[in-house]
């Protein structure tokens, strides 16, 4: 591996230990066995190497329950249900990615939140391809602009009730159940 690569595995690792509000950049180059001007070099500052690793580490988090053997037809309930229930067993993990979710909403570092701005279309998209059983490159800019962004509200309000209390927080059955009830209340409408 070269600086670039170590400069983004020594940033994951520091944001998971430390978050992003304590993590300095000479614990990122501490962790990755570089130099300091290697953060600049590669990635222009500390902020944009940190939210290149949050990215990353979403990513991971990603295909550690999307690499599984989807359960139920592309968009029905079942898979609805396999894939939050699988969401919600990474967050149960000590050391969830999911946890710096809620740092990431309140931390004012304008680097960061403009590169996760630009990042959420993706996600977004990420989660359709899981859904509904599509290649990511098939789910069009409109569709990831309107499912995505639903699914990323589901899922940014997931993340806040498990920060809040992990021992209320709605699990993929209970979510499988709210959404079956506003399908059944928009089929009387």
């Amino acid at each position: 591996m070269g600086h670039r690569e170590d400069l983004l595995e020594g940033a994951k690792r520091c944001l998971l230990a430390k978050g992003f509000a304590r993590t300095t950049a000479r614990d990122i180059v501490k962790e990755s066995g570089t130099n300091l001007a290697s953060i600049g070099y590669h990635y222009g500052s500390k902020d944009a190497l940190l939210a290149r690793a949050y990215v990353a580490l979403v990513d991971d988090a990603g295909d550690a329950f999307g690499g599984a053997e989807p359960q139920g037809a592309p968009g029905s309930l079942e898979r609805f249900r396999w894939v939050w229930t699988n969401i919600v067993t990474t967050m149960r993990e000590p050391g969830s990615v999911f946890r710096l979710g809620m740092e990431v909403m309140t931390i004012e570092l304008p680097e960061v939140r403009e590169y996760l701005a630009r990042e959420q279309r993706e996600g977004g998209r990420g989660l359709i391809a899981l859904l509904m059983g599509v290649p990511e490159e098939e789910v069009g800019d409109e569709t990831a602009d309107t499912l995505g962004r639903f699914y990323l509200t589901l899922m940014t309000g997931l993340i806040g009730q498990w920060a809040f209390d992990p021992k209320t927080a709605p699990d993929g059955d209970a979510l499988t159940e709210g959404l079956r009830q506003v399908i059944e209340a928009a089929g009387k409408g």
